[in-house]
């Protein structure tokens, strides 16, 4: 992926103005596992693609715990993503010390963008090389951002991001004006259906993703499989008796698929540096 001369370090601009090895951080963001976040006004929904590299290896964790009230889902670069909510932690516990109170969302992903953005401008580091979802509760509600490696950061009512995220989005932005007022159940539902969607027709089961819940009375934890996969039953079950009646109209499905693929064109052309 080496391009030219001005991506050998991370503060030489190009011509065009843009920082390559930033760009490249943001790749490996794109190239990691699927992670999604959803908000309502009460509750806030991680999930997470976690395969095995191996059938010999077990996966490796891409939500973590960060406080009683937030967490976070990754993508990309697992060992960076360990790193930075260690730091999450760490500041949440200061707060909490200091001040006998929960640290708000917003002040916590301003701190992580700044750590973040540190390193697009100091010759000797680089750039992390890993998204994040935080997703949490606070005085003023549920929030969902995402935080970028070139150290921008936004607020989202659903996102996701990896390898394969745009099935996903595709589906939360048919689905998102609900999302506000969803229960927790229908939000952890509609969160499966998106990871299904990045698979491409491969099965979803519990032992290839994880759930983590934050809500108004419930304090942020991981979802056991044994719940997960009682969803995901319910799931299969729904898209049998749905299939029937989707098969009624073949031809109109081809033709609603052709005009997509028609409108779809390259989504990246005129986007500037840095954004997503």
């Amino acid at each position: 992926m080496f391009r030219n001369q001005y991506d050998t370090d991370v503060t030489t601009w190009s011509p065009a103005g843009r920082l390559f090895q930033v760009e490249y951080a943001m790749e490996a963001v794109k190239q990691g596992s699927a992670a999604i976040g959803l908000r309502s006004k009460t509750h806030v929904v991680l999930a997470s693609v976690n395969k095995a590299n191996s059938e010999l290896s077990s996966h490796q964790k891409k939500i973590f715990k960060v406080d009683d009230h937030i967490g976070v889902a990754i993508a990309g670069l697992t060992a960076d993503g360990r790193v930075l909510s260690r730091y999450m932690r760490s500041e949440c516990i200061n707060y909490s010390y200091s001040y006998e109170s929960k640290l708000p969302v917003g002040r916590l992903v301003v701190q992580l963008a700044d750590k973040a953005q540190v390193c697009t401008q100091r010759s000797w580091k680089r750039p992390y090389g890993v998204g994040l979802l935080v997703g949490g509760l606070d005085e003023s509600g549920a929030h969902l951002y995402y935080n970028c490696p070139s150290g921008n950061y936004f607020e989202y009512q659903a996102f996701a991001m990896g390898s394969r995220s745009q099935a996903a989005k595709t589906y939360m932005e048919r689905k998102f004006e609900t999302f506000t007022e969803s229960s927790r159940e229908n939000l952890v539902k509609d969160a499966l259906f998106a990871l299904r969607e990045t698979l491409q027709g491969e099965k979803l089961t519990s032992s290839i993703c994880t759930v983590a819940v934050v809500g108004v009375g419930e304090s942020f934890h991981i979802l056991d499989k044994e719940t997960v996969q009682a969803l995901i039953n319910e799931f299969e079950i729904a898209g049998e008796e749905e299939a029937p009646a989707n098969e009624a109209a073949p031809q109109d499905q081809g033709g609603d698929a052709q005009a997509g693929a028609a409108d779809q064109g390259p989504t990246d052309q005129g986007v500037a540096p840095m954004d997503i």
